[in-house]
């Protein structure tokens, strides 16, 4: 991978997009090993919690690279917003819990590959913004769609519409950030909320991501009998007999294996 660096250890895979000259900017080639590299840690096992950031201090993700999109087709630049549908749509589905640290700019890209992120822990030099409609095009990677989803309609509109930049106070004040940190300790702080998601179970947890994000989309009474179904898929799992029987034995230790 010449655009990402990828780290795991104790059940964390630290995925860094590494285009420091171009501010991480997002190309067809990043988002082409970003897909890639997601598709091989959904399979690990080893792997329960991915914390997505950007290299450097000053950018998380800049954005879509618009030298690559400055003479672009329709057909080239529809291409490249399905593309990017694919890898993001694989981080927002993927079973592992993701958590995007956001370590500067977070700008049209860089906000939707954040927003397809289960969590956002943003440093207090953050910002986010969706830019598109003042370079003559729309939000292409999400923006359209998660942010409304994450803001309500009309903070979304006001956002992409003015293509106002926000920082990282007003991002957790309406709901796109869930934690603002110093920048110092960002990576500390999303390693150390990994640590306490690791202590639950696994299954337990990717069922209750699938029950979240199949069920927003859904009536609540067709989300209410996902959630009954896939409860009743849980007590069929190793980890619910263990978690049961520790605290009723009263153990402090419990010995999640995900199944």
């Amino acid at each position: 991978m010449s655009n990402l660096s990828l780290e795991i250890e104790k059940g964390i895979a630290l995925l860094t997009i590494n285009r420091p000259k171009a501010l991480n900017a997002l190309n067809s080639e990043t988002l082409g090993e970003l897909n890639a590299c997601l598709a091989e840690i959904e399979k690990r096992e080893d792997v329960r919690v991915v914390i997505l950031t950007g290299s450097g201090e000053k950018s998380f993700v800049a954005g879509a690279d618009i030298s690559e999109m400055v003479n672009a087709t329709p057909l080239e630049g529809s291409a490249m917003g399905l593309l990017a549908k694919e890898a993001f749509s694989r981080l927002e589905e993927m079973p592992q819990v993701t958590i995007a640290a956001v370590n500067g700019y977070a700008l049209g890209g860089g906000c939707e590959i954040a927003m397809a992120c289960d969590i956002r822990i943003a440093a207090e030099n953050a910002k986010f913004a969706q830019p598109e409609c003042g370079l003559g095009i729309l939000p292409g990677f999400g923006g359209t769609q998660r942010l409304a989803r994450l803001v309500g309609k009309g903070r979304a509109k006001e956002l992409i519409f003015t293509c106002d930049m926000i920082d990282a106070q007003e991002a957790y004040r309406i709901g796109l950030a869930n934690k603002v940190v110093p920048q110092a300790e960002l990576m500390d702080y999303c390693k150390a909320m990994a640590g306490r998601i690791l202590n639950n179970a696994p299954l337990g947890i990717s069922l209750a991501k699938q029950a979240i994000n199949t069920g927003y989309d859904t009536d609540l009474n067709s989300g209410l009998k996902l959630e009954a179904n896939l409860f009743g898929l849980s007590f069929s799992t190793a980890d619910k007999k263990e978690g049961m029987t520790a605290f009723l034995e009263k153990r402090k230790e419990k010995h999640f294996i995900g199944k």
